[in-house]
């Protein structure tokens, strides 16, 4: 991409798609883009975060409800997103959205947080949850530290040798943990059909507490691991560039990744809340593990142990292969260092970019800041895909005036906009909101990084300026 013709005090990205002025080559199908939606949603949530809702929430109506409610809330997300592809198939996804659609500076904001906290934090905690889970079924005398570096290491190298190699691994993984949920289900169901033992609570009363403003707080609560196990779909706009007909299969794919999602989601806690009832799931940390050993003794607690390192184990081959594509889009824009804008001669891909995201992930995952950085990535994560959903507005009101017309391509539409997106807008910065309440500190910090990157910015972009002012 040329450099040259500065406009809003940074190189502004040309109309045409971004196949031709990213240097990126587009090898990736509609199979491979919807394993990239569903590897960025299916981490380990799914076999952890069910029990935080049980403990929450004491119903099996209440538990599923806030499991549908939040792939609803998903899917919508999935629907603008699919819009803001269509419109705009270029590298960098939500970093690309916020910068077109506003100021350089707030998508210089995003993807500063995104490759610092969003990015890192998310990371940097499922690579120790591999590295847990490594040392259970291996019993292995490694530190789950070391573990963990080591895992990023590997991946990080397979993602530098190129886009198949890094998205061959994922739809691998991918597959493996749809699998694996699928024998949960089946293992579960089973118990359910020959155990007369089996717990079978009763769907009725619905609510465990009258209908209250104290109801709906808690109910939001119990939101929150549920949003947490279904975000990531949007990590797949950041590979646009990359996946042949972006406008017609990027859609294609985040629809079928998301819907696919919801579906294991709910029939995996219908399994937990059946299987262990709402006080049992309520009190084990690890639900998959108890719905296994039920069913099958011990080699079914080692089986899912192996089976969850997996899931770690393809979550980061995915994060490895598009979070980078941040970084790579902003060099590209002036306000990173060119370096990270450099592609491979052979793989064609950002190798300098992928080095710093394995980089810091690890620094993350020694220095023991995870645990920590979980709770800045909600503030920050639905702060922004707030924001993102906002650049809609934005977009087809210049649209109706004429303007900006190359990226106005109306070949997919969000059903029920304005309404629904002005929801999802809503939602997102209630769940902000809320996650600052109940964490004040841990919310506090990650503004302050967020704050941090303003005098980066233009420290940043006074460089590339006067770079460009040399030539």
């Amino acid at each position: 991409m040329s450099q040259s013709t500065p406009a809003r005090d940074i190189p502004s990205p040309r109309p045409q798609s971004a196949e031709l002025t990213s240097g990126l080559a587009a090898r990736l199908g509609i199979f491979d883009a919807t394993m990239v939606v569903m590897g960025g949603i299916v981490g380990s949530g799914i076999f952890i975060n069910s029990y935080v809702v049980a403990k929450l929430v004491h119903t099996p109506a209440m538990i599923l409800g806030a499991w549908v409610a939040g792939g609803l809330l998903a899917l919508v997300g999935a629907f603008i997103y699919a819009e803001l592809a269509n419109r705009m198939p270029k590298v960098g996804g939500q970093y690309a959205y916020i910068r077109e659609a506003y100021d350089p500076l707030l998508g210089f904001l995003y993807g500063w947080v995104s490759i610092l906290v969003i990015h890192a934090g998310g990371t940097a905690a499922v690579a120790v949850t591999f590295g847990k889970y490594f040392r259970e079924f291996s019993h292995s005398a490694v530190p789950e530290n070391v573990a963990a570096v080591s895992v990023v290491a590997v991946l990080t190298a397979i993602n530098c040798v190129g886009v198949r190699a890094g998205s061959g691994v994922q739809s691998f993984f991918m597959v493996l943990r749809i699998l694996a949920i699928v024998m949960i289900v089946g293992c579960g169901g089973w118990f359910l059909l020959r155990s007369p033992a089996a717990p079978h609570p009763a769907w009725y009363p619905l609510l465990d507490r009258p209908a209250s403003f104290d109801l709906l707080t808690v109910f939001g609560a119990a939101l929150i691991p549920v949003i947490f196990a279904y975000g990531g779909w949007q990590t797949s706009n950041y590979i646009a560039s990359e996946i042949r007909e972006p406008r017609t299969n990027l859609p294609k794919a985040l629809l079928l990744g998301v819907i696919g999602v919801i579906a294991l989601y709910v029939s995996v806690n219908i399994i937990y809340v059946q299987a262990l009832a709402p006080a049992g799931l309520a009190a084990t940390t690890t639900p998959a593990s108890g719905v296994m050993r039920a069913a099958l003794g011990q080699f079914g607690a080692t089986l899912i142990a192996v089976t969850i390192a997996i899931s770690t184990l393809g979550f980061l081959s995915q994060a490895m292969l598009t979070y980078p594509r941040v970084a790579f889009a902003m060099a590209e824009d002036g306000v990173l260092p060119r370096a990270f804008a450099r592609l491979g001669s052979r793989s064609r891909v950002p190798v300098v970019a992928i080095i710093l995201q394995g980089t810091i992930t690890s620094a993350a995952v020694l220095l023991g800041t995870f645990e920590q950085l979980l709770s800045y990535v909600v503030v920050m994560d639905w702060l922004f895909f707030g924001l993102t959903a906002s650049c809609l507005f934005i977009f087809r009101r210049r649209q109706a005036r004429g303007e900006n017309t190359a990226n106005a391509t109306p070949g997919f539409r969000v059903p029920g906009h304005p309404w629904t997106t002005g929801l999802f807008v809503l939602v997102a910065w209630l769940i902000v909101l809320n996650t600052i309440y109940k964490y004040p500190r841990n919310a506090g910090v990650a503004v302050c990084i967020l704050l941090a990157g303003v005098p980066v910015y233009y420290l940043l972009r006074g460089r590339a300026k006067r770079t460009a002012g040399s030539q």
